[in-house]
């Protein structure tokens, strides 16, 4: 579904992605492991056209999309969870999920994705007509992924969904996580720091370092890689 192919970029002169190449198959979930300013997010918005490659492909589908501008990427099928979520404070939950449905312009369609994103956020239900900036910091999460499922995505890509939450708010969002993943047609690419929840909910995985990817393989593989252990699963 999801494929880089040699892809560099560049902020000015400084080269942040170099020579990356990935792939996601339809179905399957799949993480980008990272510490910070290893080029996940960069990568992120390379796929979305929000940065364009100086070298390589992005393809989706099997079409290329690094000439195209992000509303139209995401008009093709592909949904954004942004690490700090991009809510509208000031308006309501139920106008915020609205947004998530801005390029349906089916009514019943709508309505039906709006119901099921209730019954997975039973949550949300509760503080429909309540403002997004009165929400905490696990309810807005949830509002994000929410937002992103209301498009009817094909691919879901989902920006440190861990970040700046308490333990127990984490493994909350994770739960949501793998409940889409079994029960949603929706393939995942999921960028995180945090590898140990990311790996309890993908099949493959990736990791970046200044740039370029330096590990691949299976959930297994990766979980039994030295440098994973030492890095990021602290183990000694």
């Amino acid at each position: 579904m999801l494929e880089l192919r040699n892809v560099d970029t560049r902020y000015g002169q400084i080269p942040m992605l170099r020579q990356v190449s990935m792939k996601v198959e339809a179905g399957e979930a799949v993480c980008l492991l990272g510490a910070n300013g290893a080029g996940k997010t960069t990568l992120l918005k390379t796929i979305l056209g929000m940065v364009k490659p100086t070298a390589g492909e992005v393809i989706y589908n099997g079409q290329r999309i690094d000439h195209l501008p992000p509303h139209k990427i995401i008009a093709s099928g592909i949904a954004i969870v942004p690490e700090r979520e991009g809510l509208f404070p000031k308006l309501t939950v139920e106008d915020n999920l609205l947004f998530g449905a801005y390029y349906e312009k089916d009514k019943d369609i709508i309505k039906s994705r709006l119901e099921e994103a209730l019954t997975i956020f039973p949550r949300l239900k509760e503080r429909y007509h309540q403002k997004a900036g009165t929400l905490s910091g696990g309810e807005r999460k949830m509002l994000g992924i929410a937002r992103a499922l209301l498009s009817g995505p094909q691919l879901l890509l989902m920006d440190e969904p861990s970040l700046g939450l308490a333990p127990a708010t984490v493994i909350e969002v994770y739960d949501v996580i793998a409940r889409i993943k079994a029960e949603k047609n929706i393939t995942i690419l999921l960028i995180e720091q945090n590898a140990q929840k990311a790996l309890e909910v993908v099949e493959r995985g990736y990791v970046i370092q200044k740039g370029s990817i330096i590990l691949e393989g299976s959930t297994e593989e990766l979980q039994e890689n030295e440098i994973i252990k030492e890095s990021y699963l602290a183990v000694n």
